[in-house]
């Protein structure tokens, strides 16, 4: 059984939700954009997209400070009635109780309720109960002292909203492979998800972030593998987000580098992707101080407990 509760826990009071479902109809816009607790006016799927859904978070008990908090909505010419997330949520799966409460957990990998271990008995899954901090570069590649430290949040949103766009759409328009590697390496800010560094090289790790970012390149089918990864059974997806190319993948998990090596434990993730779903990864990721170009992509996916 999945609790409202528990939901609310892990979509930062509901909010996950409505933005989860107002992607699916408006997956290029950026769907809501919240300033304090307040979300203001968006567009509404079911008032012929007119902005007209205010989306706020309040408190159940408003005379008592510590009172749990909860996202609510509201439509300015009452197209649809006023409610919780849950209730939005039923407007477009058409479900109830228990029945949308599954639903809302499987369809935004929520993961409430399973009971993982990692790829053997020798390995666990690691849920990263914190924001880790790693390296930040601004182009070109060829620039290695990093910029500042930056979190997973931080490059979600960077990576989410416009600022790679323009870089991104010229990159993915140059047909000959050399000219858009050239391109990419000038033009692309990047960052070494595994640690913080003094200079981008193993030998100067100031901290491991307890990340790991695993490359897939010249995909059949993104969203596919996309999806699997979403819904993998043994580890939680912190980041992921589509490459600069466009037919590849940069998925981050969480490691424990106090049971194992980052390379060894980056082999045990190659080995375990390679027997699950038969695709190799690019075996750069031993690299502790590998760098990660960062494109634009709206639909990036970031585990909701960063988003706290």
């Amino acid at each position: 059984m999945v609790s409202k509760e528990e939901i609310l826990n892990k979509t930062h009071y509901g909010l996950n939700i409505y933005s989860h479902i107002l992607r699916l109809y408006y997956p290029d816009d950026v769907v809501l954009r919240l300033v304090g607790r307040d979300c203001g006016l968006c567009r509404n799927p079911f008032n012929s997209n007119k902005e007209t859904l205010h989306i706020w978070i309040e408190k159940t008990d408003h005379k008592n400070t510590l009172s749990a908090e909860f996202a609510r909505h509201e439509d300015s010419e009452n197209a649809i009635p006023a409610g919780d997330a849950f209730s939005f949520a039923e407007l477009h799966y058409k479900q109830q109780g228990d029945e949308l409460l599954q639903t809302l957990n499987k369809e935004m990998f929520l993961h409430i309720g399973k009971q993982r271990d990692f790829y053997s008995n020798k390995r666990k899954a690691f849920n990263c109960p914190c924001s880790p901090l790693f390296s930040f570069f601004k182009a070109p590649i060829s620039n290695t002292k990093p910029h500042k430290a930056v979190s997973l949040l931080q490059t979600y949103n960077a990576i989410r909203g416009d600022y790679y766009k323009d870089h991104t759409e010229k990159l993915r328009a140059i047909s000959d492979v050399g000219q858009a590697r050239k391109f990419k390496a000038a033009n692309f800010d990047y960052c070494t998800f595994s640690g913080i560094f003094t200079t981008r090289n193993d030998k100067a790790l100031i901290k491991h972030s307890g990340l790991l970012c695993v490359d897939f390149d010249h995909l059949q089918s993104v969203e596919l593998l996309r999806n699997q990864l979403l819904q993998d059974e043994y580890f939680d997806t912190q980041l992921l987000f589509r490459s600069p190319s466009g037919n590849g993948l940069k998925w981050i998990v969480s490691i424990d580098t106090t049971e194992t090596t980052h390379a060894d434990y980056f082999a045990a993730v190659a080995n375990y992707i390679s027997q699950t779903y038969g695709i190799a990864v690019d075996k750069s990721g031993r690299d502790i101080s590998r760098a990660c170009f960062l494109p634009h992509d709206p639909q990036a996916f970031i585990n909701p407990i960063h988003l706290k």
